[in-house]
């Protein structure tokens, strides 16, 4: 009987050490990628509904300074169907269109004036590299603390639309066989990386 007891509490030790720090183990990475969001905001004096001259120019000017580009989202605040569509002008000479709604900004828009909001999403791994813990000994199996970090943080400087880690992108009910089949187009027409060959170097007269 005792020998039973023993191995029971054997048993129940090795169990509790294996429920520990199971956050940090498997193939799920410990450093993720985390989004974040900054609102960005400029208003604009639209008398009559639509943007004088001068207004549009700063505007431009403003979202010139902000480099704005793909990633961000543009949304109109406020205004009538003439300074909406300046504004649709004006962001698309950088590639961009108008989102419609607007996100919750402080304060009202005033009368007789247009609100420009620009949201932007970055992608990072805070905390990387991450060696805040040792990799040896480690008599749990625990993964490194760094682990994720590299992977991760190239996905998050790579990635063209942060948001697209967030959620899946909707289709809008239509399907584009040609832009479904454009990477494996490339793949088979683009040349392979020293198809021209490599260049002849005299090696006779090195040290």
């Amino acid at each position: 009987m005792r020998s039973k007891l023993i191995i029971i509490a054997l048993s129940s030790a090795l169990a509790a050490c294996a429920t520990a720090d199971q956050p940090d183990r498997g193939l799920a990475s410990v450093n993720v990628p985390v989004v974040t969001t900054a609102d960005y905001v400029f208003d604009a004096a639209a008398p009559g509904g639509a943007l004088p001259a001068g207004e549009a120019e700063r505007l431009h000017g403003w979202l010139q300074g902000l480099g704005l580009g793909y990633g961000d989202t543009v949304y109109v605040d406020g205004a009538g169907p003439s300074a909406r569509a300046q504004v649709a002008s004006i962001a698309g000479r950088f590639g961009m269109l108008v989102t419609p709604g607007a996100p919750a900004t402080a304060g009202m828009v005033q009368p007789g004036s247009v609100r420009v909001v620009v949201a932007r999403r970055r992608a990072e791994v805070p905390g990387c590299p991450n060696w805040s813990r040792a990799g040896l000994p480690d008599y749990s199996n625990r993964s490194l603390a760094n682990y994720g970090c590299s992977v991760n943080s190239n996905i998050a400087a790579m990635v063209a639309n942060p948001e697209d880690l967030l959620h899946g992108r909707e289709n809008g009910g239509l399907a584009d066989t040609w832009t479904a089949a454009r990477a494996i187009e490339m793949y088979r027409t683009t040349p392979p990386t020293g198809s021209k060959g490599l260049q002849a170097i005299d090696t006779k007269g090195a040290k």
